[in-house]
This record gives C-alpha cells, structure tokens and sequence, in this order.
C-alpha cells in the first residue's frame, strides 16, 4: 500500500510553486492566512479559531510557520516549514498581528512588496485585529485570495490515491449503514453504529500510522433526509424513527491524511412505491447524462446544460434544487461547479461529485451522488458502491 501522505517532496514543491508565481509577479515574500491553504502547503492541520495563524514564504524555499503558543508543539510535530513561530495568546498585548510585522520586518521585508491571500486574518469567532498593510505602513501588499485554490484543483497521483483511500472507506461505512437501516430504528443509532464499526475497522486496517488529518475517520448518515423529509436537499438530523418504505438518501465518506470522498445514495426500506420507482429511475438517468457529459477540454457548464435537458424533456423542473455537482479533496465543496455559471475547462485530474437531484414533496429526494476522477478521455469512477434500484432496497 502506498503512503497515505503528502510527502515533504511534494509539499516543498507546492510552496516553490507559490515562490515561482510570486516571482513573476516582482514580489518577495507571500503571506497566507487561510487554513485550507496554510495545511495544502505545509500539511499543518491546525485548528482555525480567533486566534491568528499564518504561513510566510520567502527567500525562495524558506517558510514559517506562524501560530499562538497553544499551537506550537503541533507545528512542529505536523508543518513541513523551515521554522515555526509562536506568540502568547489573542486577545493579547501586542496584537498577534503586530507580532507577526516584526517577524516580517526581521526577514527584510518591511518595505518590500509582498503578496498575501486576504488583507489581514479573518475568523468568525470573535476575532478583531488591522490589516496586514496597517501594521506594516509603506508596504506594498498585493492580494492573491484565490492563488492556491486555483492550484489545488488538479489532483497530484498522491492526492488521488488519498481520494481513493477515502472511497473504500466510505463505501464500508455505508454498507454498514444499509445493513442496518430497518424500522423501528432512529437514525442517529443506525449512523454511529455504522460510523463507529467502518473506523474501528479503518484504523485497524490502516495500522499506527494512519492519520486522518481532520475528521475522526470513517462515516455515514442521512442528516434527517427520511422519508417525506428527504425531500429537503439540506436536511438537519432529526431522530427520526425509520418507517418501512421510507426514501432514505445517505451520505457516507471518510477522511484520509485531509483528504475527502463523497459517496450517497437514495435507498429505501423494506419496499418502494410505483411512484418511488418511477423518480428513483429518473434522477439515474440524470446521473448517468451528468457522467457521459464529463469530457476534458469542455467547460464545466456544458454537463450542467446536457442534464438540464433531460430534466426539460422529462418536465422535472418543478423538482430540481441544484447543481449537478462541485469539486472536491481537502474540502467537501470546492471549485470548480458542474453548473451553467462556470465556465472552467475540465482537465485530467479534476476530481468531481456528480449529484443531480429530484425533491418531490411529500414524497421524497432522489439523489445519488458518487466522487469521480477526469482523465484524458473521460471519467474514472472513484465510488464504486451499486447504483441500481434492486440494491437500494434496505432487506430485513
């Protein structure tokens, strides 16, 4: 099995990358405050409250890794970074951002141009400080918000076998959830009895190695989408009791080293209705024009238009919701959209959910979703668990 890591190598290659563009650009350092790219660039998994964090590249190949002093011992038993930095505490004196000037002001760069991805640190939990170009007056700071976002939406081999690893996963955690979806049982029992058994057997499997990154490992739930109420695409979990020939749409996945997969399902239990069958049969078909749709060097739009026809031709619009799908890896939603609105050209190693849906109240939601890879001449499912309607019937 091979590592289930980003390696150093590949790390210090992202951020030489960064350099490279910055470079160009006539700029000297870069400073990064959002997590996502903090831990895309030196797999640091910290955890983003009101306290500042930050990352600093400069001098080429050299990084910092700036955090409170509750973080320290993390960061430098996780970052891949030259040096990790800490300051006290925030609220505190001085400001943390304060703090983090004269480190860039130590490394020459006070004066200097400087790239950043947002003005200044940003949390929603409490957290007030200046901007970056405030604590450093006469510096020139250019903002980059989408730089590494745009790096990260080809998937590197290891990215992809993270992304595969996650998928095996996922798929043991919603076998177990099927098995044990029957009446009379809330659905909070059914998901942490699945979730629980597909990480114990994760970890094992894995070994002492095995770091998931962010999450706790396997899952799977259905977040109150039962019965009537998986009608509502954004369900909440209610404790709802299953009945049998209730629609259930699931969600199952795993996290692996940060990395996620997204794998769902509309099942049902014990028995489905006509009229269940008839919507289960259609959203299939929508998945399937979505799945054919995917070509590399078409933009992400033109899948998003061939499935809308479908939904015309079958006169479903009174049943759609959303998209047809997003892309994904560190997080559950990334960029690019399977929608009308997004003109990204597809290109090999774009990973990709495909989840076009129907919501018929009253009755039910009708969505598959399953997590897959473009290649050079198409597609190559990353999910692998059944899609077809016999398989969906939850037995008991």
């Amino acid at each position: 099995m091979s590592e289930l890591r980003i390696s150093f190598d590949e790390l210090r290659a992202r951020r030489r990358k960064v350099m490279t563009e910055i470079g160009n650009k006539g700029l000297e350092a870069m400073v990064l405050f959002n997590p996502t790219s903090i831990f895309y660039l030196c797999g640091f998994p910290g955890m983003p409250t009101e306290r500042p964090i930050a990352l600093v590249l400069y001098g080429g190949d050299k990084s910092i890794l700036y955090v409170p002093r509750l973080e320290l011992e993390h960061g430098e038993s996780t970052a891949d970074v030259t040096k990790v930095v800490s300051y006290n505490e925030y609220p505190s004196k001085p400001h943390p951002m304060n703090v983090l000037a004269g480190i860039l002001g130590d490394l020459g760069l006070a004066g200097k141009p400087i790239a950043a991805d947002g003005a200044g640190y940003g949390s929603g939990q409490g957290y007030k400080g200046p901007k970056l170009e405030d604590v450093m007056p006469g510096t020139a700071v250019t903002l980059f918000p989408k730089m590494i976002e745009e790096h990260r939406v080809i998937k590197s081999p290891a990215e992809l076998n993270l992304i595969r690893e996650s998928c095996r996963w996922g798929n043991l955690a919603h076998a177990l959830l099927q098995e044990y979806s029957k009446p009379g049982r809330t659905e909070t029992m059914i998901s942490a009895q699945a979730s629980q058994e597909a990480t114990m057997a994760m970890i094992k499997t894995l070994g002492p190695g095995f770091e998931p990154r962010g999450g706790r490992g396997a899952s799977a739930g259905f977040r109150g989408q039962i019965g009537p109420n998986s009608a509502l695409p954004h369900a909440i979990t209610k404790h709802i009791v299953l009945q049998k020939g209730d629609v259930l749409v699931t969600g199952a996945g795993a996290t692996v080293w940060g990395y996620n997969s997204e794998l769902e399902r509309t099942m049902f239990v014990g028995e489905a209705s006509a009229e269940q069958r008839k919507y289960f049969d259609w959203m299939v078909r929508l998945q399937d024009t979505a799945f054919e749709a995917i070509k590399p060097g078409d933009p992400c739009a033109k899948v998003d238009e061939a499935v809308r026809k479908v939904y015309e031709e079958l006169n479903l619009w009174p049943y759609w919701r959303h998209h047809i799908g997003h892309a994904l890896g560190i997080l559950g939603h990334e960029a690019p959209f399977l929608d009308l609105g997004d003109d990204t050209i597809m290109q090999p190693g774009m990973v990709f959910s495909v989840e076009p849906g129907l919501y018929v109240e009253g009755l039910g939601g009708f969505r598959h979703s399953d997590t897959l890879v473009v290649t050079e001449t198409g597609i190559e499912m990353l999910t692998y668990y059944p899609r077809d309607f016999e398989a969906m019937i939850c037995k008991y």
